[in-house]
């Protein structure tokens, strides 16, 4: 058996695998740019929400976070409505052909992943992924657990 890396350079090979992993499902990606497939998705996730929200959740300035929704809404994807709790304010929210794009996209990148782990992976390897996805998400959560 060979010995575990240190975590520095599990930590440098992990970072750099799994972003050329995120570039590739990106390349799969069709239709919207990104950053309105990233807008959809925090509205599925977290629902309606008014711009400086959304803008500050995906790090980005009000105004650019304005032109995203306007695109989004000229395209019919999202929506403007008057905020129950302050009349001056709107929320944006995901329409019914927002979630139906949404959730092509997300199939479109989850089918070519599914393709590539059938095509690429033995059933071992497939255990392994399964295990790995487990960590990951234990990471990803911040969630402390006693080492051993």
């Amino acid at each position: 058996m060979t010995e575990p890396q240190p975590p520095p350079d599990l930590a440098a090979d992990l970072r750099v695998v799994l972003g050329q992993l995120l570039r590739r499902l990106r390349a799969e990606r069709g239709g919207l740019p990104l950053g309105q497939i990233t807008v959809l998705g925090r509205l599925e996730r977290c629902g309606p929400a008014g711009i400086s929200v959304l803008a500050g959740a995906e790090r980005v300035r009000p105004q650019s976070m304005a032109a995203t929704v306007a695109a989004l809404e000229a395209a019919g994807l999202v929506a403007r409505r008057a905020d129950p709790g302050d009349g001056r304010r709107a929320l944006i929210e995901l329409t019914a052909p927002g979630r139906e794009a949404l959730l092509t996209d997300r199939r479109r990148r989850e089918d070519w992943l599914a393709d590539a782990i059938e095509r690429d992976l033995s059933a071992r390897e497939r255990r392994v992924l399964a295990e790995a996805t487990e960590l990951l998400a234990r990471l990803a959560d911040g969630e402390r657990r006693p080492s051993g």
